[in-house]
């Protein structure tokens, strides 16, 4: 092999391993600290999709974006018939089916497919929009440094970042919600407990909402 050829093979590795050190952020734990702990109390949410069949059973709901990163048609976003007495505005992330819920009023949400925290990192509570990022740049926090001390102190915005297009930064907790770089992942619980959303998606749910924003998180009922 001729010392040309070396060269130029150099580029395409070092592109191989920054996507795999990306891959991993994606999935890297931390442990859930702050008032977002909390339990929220009050009367289960009901569900009612517009478009029949819009809810499978429980072996499709595991589903995660097709290969070519199209994702199957019950985490698109889509306007559903909801039943809650929240205000216009609210967001009610139902953690148990992938869901995040835009309330319009009047009976009616937009509805988002989301990726949500794995076994051990989910949580419920309320909370509200504390700041909003377009291309945010990422500061992995403390807990996840001691977990994972390779990972980097800071990583700037941009398309390979995994915070993706933008960030919604839910009160004075290490969540957010999201977009991400891994639309397969999106449907699945991967995370550490923040709420990602395809990029498209998180855009369009950013661009509703001010800073003040109301955010509900529930968990999948117990069995």
């Amino acid at each position: 092999m001729t010392q040309q050829s070396r060269t130029s093979r150099r580029p395409s590795s070092r592109a191989a391993r920054t996507l795999a050190f990306a891959s991993v952020l994606l999935v890297a734990p931390f442990v859930a600290t702050g008032p977002a702990s909390a339990q929220v109390n009050g009367p289960a949410l009901g569900y009612a999709s517009t478009q029949p069949g819009a809810f499978p059973t429980d072996e499709v709901m595991n589903e995660p974006a097709n290969q070519d990163g199209a994702l199957p048609e019950r985490l698109r976003r889509t306007t559903v018939a909801i039943n809650t007495t929240e205000a216009p505005g609210t967001i009610i992330i139902d953690t148990g089916n992938t869901a995040l819920y835009y309330v319009l009023g009047g009976g009616r949400a937009i509805r988002y497919g989301v990726g949500v925290g794995r076994e051990g990192f989910t949580w419920a509570g309320v909370q509200t929009i504390s700041r909003k990022a377009e291309w945010p740049d990422w500061h992995p926090p403390a807990e996840m440094i001691r977990r994972q001390p390779y990972l980097p102190r800071f990583m700037a915005g941009g398309p390979g970042n995994p915070l993706g297009a933008r960030a919604l930064y839910l009160g004075a907790t290490v969540y957010r919600i999201h977009g991400t770089n891994r639309p397969d992942t999106i449907g699945t619980a991967v995370s550490s407990g923040c709420f990602r959303l395809v990029n498209a998606d998180v855009t369009d749910l950013y661009d509703r909402i001010p800073v003040g924003t109301k955010v509900i998180v529930r968990q999948k009922p117990s069995l």
